[in-house]
């Protein structure tokens, strides 16, 4: 797969640790948070224009280092920051270099006691590729997108959903739907197990994947560590990746 939903998954598995301040949950005016996240994904087979799976030419690694930063406007507008850098090599690329840098605003449109509906509108600047001359797979030149997200709190305060779609408009490569959701569960005070689905579709291209994620987050005080498995669970025309994920954010 030329697109990677890594990207995405940095903003969602990192802020959905913060329950309801993240996702739909808009930041209060004033108050923020910013996230440091490193990601270690390795497939050695792929899955076909059919959706088979089979061995790749060579192993395909891929490796990023991201900070996303978000801020509260007002208790209804959050302005987000989002960069990384990207590493990887397969039989055919080998680049290393800066990943896009976004930056955009979430709105949200309603919230009530256990329920919150918001948008985002977001700008990207392409990433670029080093060793080869190639930029990073599945970034385009200048990218748009737009993401509706509803979200909701179990009745006990003790967990949440989140569900989010999203449009993604690329300059020089197919664009994008993407769905996503995830599922939180406090286990106490300072515990967290988190499941995750990250799902997408390219235009044209074929390309098409769907990733899961399970992790679980430690908070110390107002910081969170966060440690996680993902894996591509099926697709077309993408590597089946699997990898460790870790993060660290700490809120402001």
């Amino acid at each position: 797969m030329r697109v990677a939903a890594a990207g995405l998954a940095c903003l969602t598995a990192a802020l959905a640790a913060g329950a309801a301040r993240a996702g739909p949950w808009t930041q209060p005016a004033g108050q923020g948070q910013i996230i440091l996240k490193y990601e270690d994904m390795v497939a050695s087979r792929g899955f076909d224009p059919d959706g088979e799976l089979a061995d790749l030419p060579a192993e395909r690694r891929d490796r990023s280092g991201g900070v996303f930063a978000e801020y509260g406007l007002t208790d209804r507008l959050t302005l987000q920051l989002k960069g990384d850098w990207q590493q990887g090599e397969d039989a055919f690329v080998d680049y290393d270099g800066r990943g896009p840098l976004e930056i955009g605003l979430t709105w949200q449109v309603w919230r009530g006691a256990r329920t919150a509906v918001s948008l985002y509108g977001g700008y990207a600047d392409g990433g670029e590729g080093r060793n080869a001359g190639y930029a990073a797979p599945g970034i385009g030149d200048h990218d748009w997108e737009a993401r509706l997200s509803v979200g909701r709190s179990l009745a006990d305060g003790r967990g949440f959903v989140d569900v989010q779609a999203a449009r993604r408009f690329r300059d020089g490569l197919p664009d994008e739907t993407r769905a996503d959701a995830t599922a939180g569960v406090h286990l106490n005070d300072d515990w967290m197990v988190l499941g995750q689905m990250f799902a997408g579709v390219a235009d044209d291209s074929g390309a098409r994947w769907l990733n899961v994620e399970t992790s679980v987050v430690r908070r110390l005080g107002k910081w969170s560590v966060q440690a996680g498995w993902r894996q591509t669970v099926t697709g077309h025309e993408t590597p089946a990746a699997q990898g460790v994920v870790l993060a660290v954010w700490r809120r402001f």
